[in-house]
């Protein structure tokens, strides 16, 4: 049997309201379609995770409102193990979801529960050495994240963080930590001070973060694919599938689900972005967060249309 993925992070009910545009300040427009769907980061990751076929710990704090029974229903939906998702004396986090056409979204996290925390909780500091990998994301507080990434590699099992959740500065101590670190090509700059508008500035970021202690970057490039850069050898370029992008939401998490899953089954590096993109591939092809990430049936039937 494999060891459960931990997954530690955030979730969240998105409430989404579709627009053609974004208002101009002080301006009221009329939106479409609304819905309440389940999502946050952390949540997405593990529900991914678990859609993939992957034993999976989900890791997190719901509030104290009538959002907290529906997103629990949908990590158990998912079909992770939801005993590690406590309940604080907070709201539940929410985003803010303005999706315009063609599947570009502007969003607004209210953050809640997933901020009120204590160090870590005794169940997860016991859970992580029975573990296979810890994967993490920057919605929850930093001094959590550290202490969770610490207490991963003082197991010796992986730890992956995602590099979504926050526009603050990444708090460098966490770095040496980390044996997968995956930002997209606009939190890479922001991390790093450094550009990152063409394949050679991504990859000197990328070393960049190498130089103060962190293994693999895993970039995410949109709809150019993605980048592996490992510590040593040459980096590997995956180019993304061609898919009508109805709502990237949650996308970027589906991705490094699905590479975590790939990486604990040993599969090669290069199976390994080709199984994440397709899978980001069909997200994006689907409506919400959670929703719309593929069970391994679907990744392993688009994976078998494109293989030419």
């Amino acid at each position: 049997m494999n060891k459960p993925l931990l997954v530690l992070g955030s979730i969240n009910a998105d409430l989404y309201v579709e627009v053609d545009r974004l208002p101009q300040p002080g301006e009221t427009i009329q939106g479409g379609g609304c819905a309440v769907r389940p999502g946050g980061k952390g949540g997405n990751q593990a529900a991914a995770a678990a859609k993939l076929g992957y034993p999976t710990w989900f890791a997190g704090h719901l509030g104290n409102d009538d959002f907290a029974v529906p997103m629990r229903a949908a990590i158990r939906t998912a079909g992770a193990d939801d005993r590690l998702l406590t309940q604080v004396a907070a709201p539940t986090g929410q985003a803010f979801i303005l999706l315009q056409r063609g599947g570009e979204n502007s969003i607004i996290v209210a953050a809640g529960a997933n901020l009120v925390w204590n160090g870590l909780d005794a169940p997860i500091i016991d859970a992580i050495p029975k573990s296979g990998a810890v994967l993490l994301q920057r919605e929850t507080p930093t001094d959590i994240v550290l202490a969770a990434a610490r207490a991963g590699r003082s197991a010796g099992i992986p730890v992956i963080l995602d590099a979504g959740g926050s526009n603050d500065t990444l708090d460098p101590r966490v770095l040496p930590f980390l044996s997968v670190f995956s930002p997209n090509e606009h939190e890479l700059a922001h991390i790093t001070g450094l550009p990152t508008t063409n394949e050679v500035e991504v990859l000197r970021a990328a070393r960049s973060l190498q130089s103060q202690g962190v293994g693999t970057v895993l970039v995410k490039l949109g709809a150019r694919g993605c980048l592996l850069v490992p510590r040593q050898g040459e980096p590997t370029h995956q180019a993304s599938f061609p898919v009508t992008v109805v709502d990237t939401t949650g996308a970027g998490d589906c991705f490094t689900a699905a590479y975590t899953v790939a990486m604990l089954e040993s599969r090669a590096e290069v199976d390994r972005l080709r199984f994440a993109c397709a899978a980001a591939a069909i997200c994006v092809s689907r409506l919400g967060a959670m929703p719309s990430l593929p069970n391994r049936s679907e990744v392993d039937s688009f994976l078998a249309k494109h293989s030419s």
